[in-house]
């Protein structure tokens, strides 16, 4: 696994009331995790299930969608 500064990182948080969305502030509410701000680790996250397993619960496509734009797919 390879280290790499917060800043680097974009923080996927799914609410209390269940909301899976991008957090931008690093400080909502919530089971967060995260993701580096590049193409390929996303299609990785996609392809094995990372994120809906971190989260522990399924991740709709339009969060994907915005994290692709955040990363300047």
């Amino acid at each position: 696994m390879v280290q790499v500064p917060k800043k680097e990182l974009l923080r996927i948080v799914r609410s209390p009331e269940g909301v899976v969305k991008v957090d931008l502030s690093g400080k909502a509410n919530g089971r967060g995790a995260y993701l580096a701000k590049t193409k390929d680790a996303l299609e990785l996250a996609m392809k094995k299930g990372a994120l809906a397993r971190a989260l522990e619960c399924e991740i709709p496509m339009s969060v994907y969608d915005e994290i692709k734009g955040l990363i300047g797919e």
